[in-house]
Order: structure tokens, then sequence, then C-alpha cells
């Protein structure tokens, strides 16, 4: 990939709607097989999907990875949870803040780096109902606003 950009293969556009993003994280995943090939397709879905610290290990649930077109029976589960590759330091750090009230991981993209499968996890709280609806009225006035500099620059 010409200056080492990232190519996203699915993205979590929902995260935003309904969290509050307070730190990012990037993670390596453990694939099988034809998963990796399935990524390359764009076949995967992060809709309903989050992250868990189980022990000393976090995994990713609910991702669901199609299975491989050209792929044999020994496909893996879509479905299936899969081991995130976080830093030892990353995930006690992790490990505490979910520990907190009301944080959550929350994958918000899959992508590859540099060849490797990467998702970019977000360390959310859960916005409430009138907190959704500030954001959009401050979206719809920033359009608003916009939309006024550009009529009078047409002018």
């Amino acid at each position: 990939m010409p200056g080492g950009e990232d190519r996203v293969v699915a993205s979590n556009r929902q995260a935003r709607h309904h969290y509050e993003i307070l730190e990012t994280y990037e993670a390596g995943l453990v694939l099988r097989g034809t998963e990796v090939k399935s990524l390359r397709d764009g076949k995967a879905n992060l809709k309903e999907s989050f992250a868990r610290i189980d022990g000393e290990e976090a995994w990713l649930l609910g991702c669901h990875i199609s299975p491989y077109a050209q792929g044999n029976r020994e496909n893996p589960d879509p479905l299936r949870k899969r081991k995130l590759l976080l830093h030892r330091a990353e995930l006690n750090r992790l490990l505490g803040k979910t520990q907190e009230r009301g944080l959550t991981l929350v994958p918000l993209r899959l992508y590859f780096k540099r060849g490797r499968a990467k998702v970019e996890l977000g360390l959310a709280r859960g916005k409430k109902l009138h907190d959704k609806r500030q954001a959009i009225k401050e979206r719809e006035a920033r359009r608003e606003m916009d939309k006024a500099v550009r009529a009078r620059q047409r002018v």
C-alpha cells in the first residue's frame, strides 16, 4: 500500500452515535485461514460487536466475518469470538477502566495496516437520549452555518 495508509474493511458508524468515545486503542486480531481472505473482500460487519476482557486476554465478540466463498468445510464460524492482541499495560489499563461504572469497549473500525488485520477499539460511555438529541442539534446547526457560508461565497 503506497504511503503506508490503512485500508478500512468495516466501520461501526452507529458506535459514535450511541456512545461517547473517551479513548481509542489499536489491537491486532488472531484470525484463522480463510477469514483473512474474506476480510480482504470486505465481508465483515461490526454492527453489534463489542470487546470484553476475560482474565488476561481481550476478546472481540459479535463481529461477523462471512465465510470465504472459495473456502471449504474448514471455514470457521462467522460469529466466533476472536482474540485481540494488546500490550500487557494496555490490557491492565482497559481492565481497570471497564470495571468502572458505565465504560465499555466498542470496536470502531476493522482495517489492514501493513498487511495485518487490526481493529480500532474505543473506550466508551453510553450516551443518554438527551445527549443524542444535543449531538443531532449541534450537527444540524453546523450544517446550517456551512450552508450560509457557501451561499455568501457564491454571491
